[in-house]
């Protein structure tokens, strides 16, 4: 065997996207290993029910910063955060829209699965705290509702 075969095997592992390659003949035994990245996955299912929750006031002595009232939209799960259904279409909710319990308020993608979030409470939107295309945390804040 050759470098020059052993460099053609490696161009198909790399076209194949192929993280492992082993070639048997009678003269020659080889294993080729591509190291992958570790990515750990959670292994609870996703749930799509965003849990509003009221905030809480406190108040801090010499703060300068208001405490902000009403309640918090977050996300039921870990994923990609979409104001819309499509890039060329209207945001679900603005600031200053009037939303009822069954509203959708964005997309949630998580693996390749576009989870519509429903904001189950009425109310005003008085703030969007991600940005379309962000990636968001498991109970994170999406939206604070007056």
């Amino acid at each position: 065997m050759n470098l020059d075969y052993i460099d053609q095997l490696l161009d198909k592992m790399e076209k194949a996207q192929l993280t492992e390659l082993s070639y048997k003949d009678s003269e020659v035994d080889i294993v080729l290993k591509k190291e992958t990245p570790q990515i750990s996955y959670s292994t609870t299912a996703p749930v799509a029910t965003p849990v509003a929750q009221p905030v809480e006031q406190t108040s801090v002595k010499d703060s300068v910063t208001p405490v902000e009232t009403g309640t918090f939209i977050k996300a039921p799960m870990v994923g990609t955060f979409y104001k819309a259904p499509s890039p060329e279409a209207d945001a679900y909710v603005k600031v200053g829209d009037k939303v009822s319990n069954n509203s959708v308020v964005c997309i949630l993608e998580a693996m390749k699965l576009f989870n519509e979030i429903e904001a189950e409470v009425a109310g005003e939107i008085v703030e969007i705290l991600v940005e379309d295309g962000e990636m968001v945390e498991f109970d994170q804040p999406l939206f604070r509702i007056k």
